[in-house]
């Protein structure tokens, strides 16, 4: 593993985050989803050790964290992180002297695919522009782990399609990995291997995405099929003005459901229903 965290827990006056235990393995993309205010961004801040927690073990790499592992992880938070005064040129001349591994090289090649300009202005560029030159700046120190908060958020789907690939080639080694935090839920259908959901500062789960995939389908009921309905099948409902959205675990479907699939059941869908939705209703 790359990361394991055990037992994590961290309270604040009004939040808690509850015994959370995640992996992200060697050469797989991991997505973190959940709600605003679910806990994702405390996670990544006490796994990254600038948030202190009140218990529980975060191992990297088979070590305690130290700061000589800080080389070995790439950090992307929504918020840039680059002076926007520096240009491409400026950026490649200063991380040359921060980090022992950079690879010029490898960030030209990012910067010459991406067609982004060597001697502008950070500033002057497109969100999208300074959101690839974060991320390539990220790659090309050659970390082992890439830790990433919403960096495809104001992305148009081309350049979102191209940052995806970007994420690919960087765990193709089967070596590296991401843990990738996003409210973009499509983007993790097309490159996560696992997904990580927390909602109220608790672990709903964490499993692979085909995993996911096969153990949950969600069925609209008019309200007298729902009465009908065993309840004891449903692990949360919604009731809406028309129907009843429930979502059931795929071992309990039966052939007479089928009638009551309307759509492709999608992560978005499974996390709406498990936050907007409630216990079953007896």
């Amino acid at each position: 593993m790359n990361i394991e965290v055990k037992n994590l827990c961290k309270k604040f006056d009004e939040f808690e985050l509850k015994d959370i235990s995640i992996n992200l393995p060697k050469g797989k993309i991991v997505g973190l989803i959940g709600e605003n205010g679910a806990g994702k961004t405390t996670l990544i801040k006490c796994i990254l050790n600038v948030m202190h927690k009140n218990s529980g073990e975060v191992i990297l790499f088979n070590k305690e964290y130290t700061d000589s592992l800080k080389e070995d992880i790439g950090v992307v938070f929504d918020d840039s992180f680059i002076n926007e005064t520096f240009t491409i040129m400026d950026l490649n001349l200063i991380m040359k002297h921060i980090y022992k591994n950079w690879d010029s090289r490898l960030f030209f090649k990012y910067i010459k695919n991406f067609k982004l300009p060597k001697n502008k202005e950070i500033k002057k560029l497109s969100t999208g522009m300074k959101k690839k030159i974060e991320i390539a700046t990220c790659i090309a120190r050659h970390p082992k782990v890439l830790i990433l908060d919403e960096p495809t958020s104001g992305l148009d789907p081309v350049m979102r399609s191209e940052v995806l690939d970007m994420f690919e080639d960087f765990v193709s080694n089967k070596e590296n990995s991401i843990l990738l935090s996003t409210h973009i839920t499509s983007d993790l259908e097309h490159i996560a291997d696992n997904v990580i959901f927390i909602s109220n500062g608790s672990l709903v789960f964490d499993k692979p995405l085909k995993e996911v995939k096969e153990s949950y389908i969600i069925l609209e009921l008019e309200k007298d099929e729902y009465k009908k309905f065993n309840k004891k099948e449903i692990i949360r409902v919604k009731k809406n003005r028309l129907d009843y959205q429930v979502l059931i675990n795929k071992k309990s479907m039966k052939k007479e459901y089928n009638k009551y699939i309307k759509n492709i059941t999608t992560l978005d869908d499974i996390m709406l229903l498990y936050i907007r939705g409630s216990v079953c209703e007896d």
